[in-house]
């Protein structure tokens, strides 16, 4: 098997997913008492959330590239990185050092087109939804188009993201919201919805969508233990969804 290096952290709530969701696959695709090799850099997340919301993306790249380097120097072969908004600096770190990093918007945009959808809505950090780092990878890459919310649903996901869910908060009043934004995209057609933070997943299941919810999380984790074993599967048959017990 193959060792990944974790960048985690942002927040260690969904991190702690990624943890678990790749060891039970690889446990599932090799058998026995199978665990995956990982190594995981886990950055403090009121640092990451400050320079963020400040705009300072030429410190938050610094940063990714030293964890990354960090990473690929204790013998990781590829790089994952646990969260969507910081893939706004996926090219600064693949250019910086030598191991591959597998891009998260990639497993999602090949379960979507496995899936046979084509519209789908964007769920995720203001940055995520608004900046076209995203929105341009799936299309580019896959042929999707990529509606987000109106203002305001941008404004109501993006703060429970930072107010609630990085912090271990789930709240009921927060799903209903949630909901509602979601509801919202489906009247403008939409025929999937992406969860494009690796905290939603731990708010909004399958019965919260009247359309296929794509759970970015579980699809990174399956694209890391593909990566792990030296194997991959159909992505037809990757998760949309997984809730967490």
């Amino acid at each position: 098997m193959r060792t990944i290096g974790l960048i985690g952290g942002m927040s260690w709530e969904s991190s702690a997913h990624y943890y678990r969701l790749i060891n039970q696959g690889v446990r599932e695709r090799m058998g026995g008492v199978h665990s995956a090799p990982l190594l995981m850099l886990s950055v403090d997340f009121a640092e990451i959330a400050a320079l963020q919301h400040s705009g300072d993306w030429v410190a938050l790249g610094a940063r990714m590239v030293a964890a990354s380097r960090t990473l690929a120097d204790g013998g990781a072969e590829a790089i994952v990185l646990c969260t969507n908004t910081m893939h706004k600096l996926a090219d600064t770190i693949e250019q910086a050092q030598p191991r591959p990093l597998l891009h998260i918007a990639d497993a999602a945009g090949a379960a979507i087109v496995a899936a046979g959808h084509r519209r789908v809505g964007l769920l995720g950090t203001a940055f995520t939804m608004e900046e076209p780092f995203y929105r341009e990878r799936l299309n580019a890459g896959f042929g999707l188009e990529v509606l987000v919310p109106d203002a305001m649903g941008r404004a109501t996901v993006h703060a429970i993201i930072y107010d609630e869910l990085v912090r271990g908060f789930v709240r009921d009043e927060s799903r209903e919201r949630y909901r509602t934004v979601i509801a919202g995209l489906v009247t403008q057609g939409v025929e999937a919805i992406v969860l494009g933070c690796t905290e939603i997943m731990l708010l909004i299941a399958t019965e919260d969508s009247a359309v296929p919810l794509f759970d970015t999380t579980a699809l990174h984790a399956a694209a890391a233990v593909n990566f792990i074993v030296g194997r991959t599967v159909p992505p037809s048959k990757a998760p949309t969804i997984v809730r967490a017990p």
